[in-house]
Formats: structure tokens, sequence, C-alpha cells
């Protein structure tokens, strides 16, 4: 298992990522946490994105500064990128989200894989989902369900977040994975979701139990994950699930099914 983290940690490299593992004790990051202060470049940024999208989108005046600034970000500063992203994400809203939410109602086949739950807060503050993959099976009725179940889910973290600390923490336990839940088709959905509509939302993800059959999917999903996106990704080996991501999450809000006393709930009921 430490050779396929290890071969991991080295696509992401040749892809210009960086990824975080935890392995002998060491770690290597390369990202900067939510803050609740836009200094003066990024606010002068912000004023010009706002210009310009104003004008094709009215509606954009609702979008706050903060939400403007994870589009700057997610673009390296560059206004034009992020205006253009700003505007496809608005459109993409009002035909995907009419309402404004997604009701669990709209999803129901999703729900019943009880595969998402919500719980606690990392050290930071930053809201914690558990999703298992290996209770994720393809959805008969095409990918449309699947992709609302996303957006349900990701607003439910992104409620639980404040201006400047507007991240989120998600566990991937990958328990019990095999080729039944091996659906690229939906991960690439999920992840154009994240990475187009919530950018620089995912503070971090946090891979457990992984087995060796994901690396056959994670070679083919690996290269449509962005470089901000590959900064933020951890793999953990077995023997030290526990204390790593003790590290990152207080025993009183850790799941319980990592040694810690946090129940968890499922993400349509938090």
């Amino acid at each position: 298992m430490e050779g396929k983290i290890e071969a991991a940690e080295n696509e992401l490299h040749n892809n210009n990522g960086l990824v975080k593992l935890q392995q002998q004790g060491e770690e290597i990051q390369s990202v900067h946490w939510d803050d609740a202060t836009i200094n003066k470049e990024e606010m002068n940024k912000i004023s010009l994105v706002r210009a310009v999208v104003e004008k094709q989108d009215p509606s954009s005046k609702e979008v706050d500064d903060f939400a403007i600034r994870r589009f700057l970000r997610a673009r390296d500063l560059d206004v034009d990128k992020a205006s253009t992203m700003l505007l496809k994400y608005l459109k993409w809203k009002k035909s995907f989200v009419p309402n404004g939410y997604i009701s669990p109602t709209e999803i129901p086949n999703e729900i019943a894989h009880n595969k998402m739950f919500l719980q606690g807060v990392d050290k930071l503050g930053r809201p914690i989902a558990v999703v298992f993959g290996g209770r994720h099976m393809p959805n008969k009725q095409g990918l449309e369900e699947f992709k609302r179940f996303v957006v349900l889910a990701l607003d439910k973290l992104c409620s639980r977040t404040s201006p400047g600390r507007e991240k989120f923490v998600v566990i991937g336990d990958l328990e019990g994975f095999g080729y039944s839940n091996s659906d690229v088709r939906a991960y690439l959905g999920a992840l154009s979701i994240l990475q187009d509509c919530y950018p620089e939302r995912l503070g971090k993800l946090i891979v457990v139990h992984v087995p060796y059959i994901f690396w056959t999917m994670w070679k083919l999903v690996c290269p449509f994950i962005d470089n901000n996106t590959k900064k933020k990704i951890t793999f953990v080996e077995n023997k030290r699930l526990t204390e790593t991501l003790l590290q990152d999450i207080d025993e009183s809000q850790l799941p319980d099914i990592y040694g810690g006393k946090m129940p968890l709930v499922p993400i349509h009921e938090a």
C-alpha cells in the first residue's frame, strides 16, 4: 500500500499538483487557509469582476465579495478568467437549481444508498462530511439525480460555513470499494460541480481505507483534477488512520467509527 500511495504522490507532482500525505510523521502541504479579511489587491479585483459580471448578469449583484474572491482565487486572481467562471456558474445555477435548493424528494435513489454523512468540525472550525465510496452504486436513471445529490450535499456543507471561513473537510472512506462502485462518469460529474461551481470550498479531502482496485480508477480521474484541488488531497495509511485524523480533528468531533465520539448524521437529515 505504501508503494501505491507513493505512486499517487508522484502522479500528482507530475501533473504540477501537490498532495499532502501522512507518511513517517511528515506532512507536505501548500494551501492557504480561510481568512475573514480581504486584502487590497483582492478587493480591487473583486470590484473589477463585479463590474464585468453585472453588465452581463444583473442578478450577480446578490453575490457577495467573499464568493467573488473564491472565484478569483480559483483562477489565480485573473479577472477575465474569474469573470467567465462566475458567469458560467450563475447560468448553471439558474438552470440546474431553479428553486435555489435541492429537495431530498428529488433524489430518493441516491439517499437510499445512505452514503454521505455530516458531523462535527475540524480544529479550524471547518464542517466535516464523511462519504462512503463503497456504498455508491451507478444510478440506473442516469447522472442527473446523482448530480442533484452532490449539489444538496455541497449546499448542506456550505450552509455551515461563514464569510472568511468558507471551507469544509471531506473524509472519503473507501472500505468495501469494488468494481461495482467504480462509477467514473459520476465521479467526474461530481468533480466538475465541485471545481466549477463551488471553487475554493474544499479545505481538505482525506481518503482512507484505500483498496488496490481504487488506483485503476484514480489514474482515470486524476488528470481532470485541477492543481488547486490536488493540493488538498491526503491519502492515509490504515495503520495511521486514527492518529492522523486526530491531528486535524479533536476526539470530541471525530466520527465514532474512527475512534472518536461524534455520531454520524445522514446528509439529508443534517
